[in-house]
């Protein structure tokens, strides 16, 4: 029988598709995903080292199953991602009984590595310190039949002062854009409709090889894929944010009218001390700009509360900023000190109570304009990329016992909607009216005025019950006159 395996993923995209080719080399290499309920005979913990406490958590359940694991001596436990980047000398000094290490530079390895700590029964580390082949070469076992992330690079050039990312995954690195799209048709050919271009900045996509705008080209030659319906990006930064993506975005048919673009704090003095390089005077322009052309966009963020020397004065003027963007959705974080990075050294650390505090303030209020900008969609014809095929109850309905299923509308905004009997897959576009609006959702609970069968339903049809892992593409189309091979890129700093 074949071995099994599990994967515990932690942190940002980047690991989410980080763990997608993790299944995609383990199934390659002869493995099978576990069934719910049943122990696996590999654990594989796909760690962050960016979000609070994740030492923490990571240390805390490996402690859990240590003794899971003394009473199944063949079972194997690997641990991968940025904290083991940056932990690689502590994780098997607190964790002995862990059997591979591996960082961000080296997935590929994995099953080499698990093979050779069975054949020598002792534990094995590898951590490089710099990217030798492109992630995107590796097999890819994703969850979804219908959507695929596509990294464009990896790595950021930038310094942001409460950031380890830069010293984690190292410095930039830009794929040729005719691999990307080579593997975008591929992705097309095997049933995807929708594809999410990943990079640390993916609008700084070009520097490796000099052309500023090669990011607004790269979504204007996906709006020329025959099949492709929705491109989307994440996440791009301020200070690289040009006219010519916002052309790009407008003119290109398939790219969707929605915009992830992180703020991180609202006071010119708080953004200074954590290199931002953008004020937010540059911010609200970048939205107003975007808004002009594309009023239906709808516009997320990240902030952090708490960064060291925040005064009231500079959490207002955060507080101020969120209720005049109106962004559909706020992803709030409270700062917590990062070993390594600029910011745990600075004074004026923020004490724990005051960082709630402000963190439940601008909680309250991103749910309250969120909310309100939701309910501007009621009575609105929407279209929606269903997404999952099992029922859930959504909420906001007098009946609540009236059975969902979920999509996402074009501005990637979640909706609970009634399909009324009519048969839909994952992957499959319904055409419905909003009749409810919460917070972090919407509902329709009309029947849908239309359905329209697709090919990435097809491919989630046809694939049930079955493994499917994508072949890596290993010939580019040919480039934006980029030479080729593109050069080495420089070694990486440590932040």
């Amino acid at each position: 029988m074949s071995k099994t395996y599990e994967i515990h993923t932690y942190g940002c995209q980047m690991n989410v598709h980080d763990s997608e080719r993790i299944s995609g080399l383990l199934h390659t290499a002869g493995f099978e995903a576990a069934t719910e309920g049943v122990q696996a005979d590999l654990v594989v913990f796909n760690t962050c080292a960016v979000r609070e406490n994740a030492d923490n958590k990571l240390y805390g359940n490996l402690g859990m199953i240590a003794s899971v694991k003394a009473a199944n001596p063949g079972m194997q436990i690997a641990v991968g991602g940025c904290l083991a980047q940056k932990d690689k000398d502590t994780i098997l000094a607190k964790a002995p009984y862990v059997d591979v290490v591996f960082g961000t530079h080296n997935v590929g390895a994995l099953p080499v590595l698990l093979e050779r700590a069975r054949i020598e029964a002792e534990s094995q580390i590898e951590i490089l310190d710099a990217l030798e082949v492109f992630p995107s070469t590796l097999p890819t076992k994703r969850d979804s039949v219908f959507a695929a992330w596509v990294s464009i690079s990896v790595g950021c050039n930038n310094t942001c002062t409460f950031c380890i990312v830069p010293s984690l995954r190292g410095k930039e690195r830009d794929r040729r854009p005719g691999e990307i799209l080579a593997e975008i048709k591929a992705l097309v050919a095997d049933g995807v409709i929708e594809i999410t271009l990943l990079g640390q900045n993916v609008n700084s996509y070009g520097v490796e090889f000099g052309d500023r705008e090669a990011f607004s080209k790269l979504l204007r030659a996906c709006g020329e894929i025959e099949g492709l319906e929705r491109v989307r990006f994440t996440s791009p930064h301020p200070k690289d944010f040009t006219d010519d993506v916002i052309a790009a975005m407008v003119e290109t048919p398939n790219v969707m009218p929605q915009l992830h673009m992180p703020l991180q704090s609202g006071s010119d003095k708080v953004l200074k001390e954590m290199r931002r390089s953008y004020r937010r005077s540059k911010f609200l322009g970048i939205l107003e700009r975007v808004r002009d052309v594309m009023p239906q966009a709808a516009i997320t963020t990240d902030i952090i509360v708490g960064f060291p020397g925040e005064t009231e004065e500079d959490f207002q003027a955060t507080l101020d900023l969120v209720a005049e963007a109106k962004f559909s959705a706020c992803y709030t974080f409270q700062y917590s000190p990062r070993p390594g990075t600029p910011a745990a050294d600075l004074p004026n650390q923020i004490p724990k109570d005051v960082v709630q505090e402000r963190y439940e303030r601008l909680d309250k209020l991103s749910k309250e304009v969120s909310w309100q900008q939701n309910q501007l969609l009621v009575g609105k014809t929407v279209e929606l990329l269903v997404a999952d095929h099992s029922p859930s109850r959504g909420g906001g309905r007098k009946d609540e016992q009236t059975q969902r299923l979920t999509g996402r509308a074009r501005d990637n905004r979640l909706v609970h909607f009634a399909a009324h009997g009519i048969e839909v897959r994952p992957g499959d576009v319904v055409t419905t009216e909003i009749t409810y609006a919460a917070p972090y959702h919407l509902v329709a609970d009309v029947a849908p005025s239309s359905v329209r069968r697709t090919a990435a339903g097809d491919a989630w049809e046809a694939r049930q019950g079955q493994t499917h892992v994508q072949t890596p593409v290993t010939l580019g189309l040919p480039g934006f006159g980029i030479p080729e091979p593109l050069p080495a890129a420089p070694a990486c700093d440590i932040v």
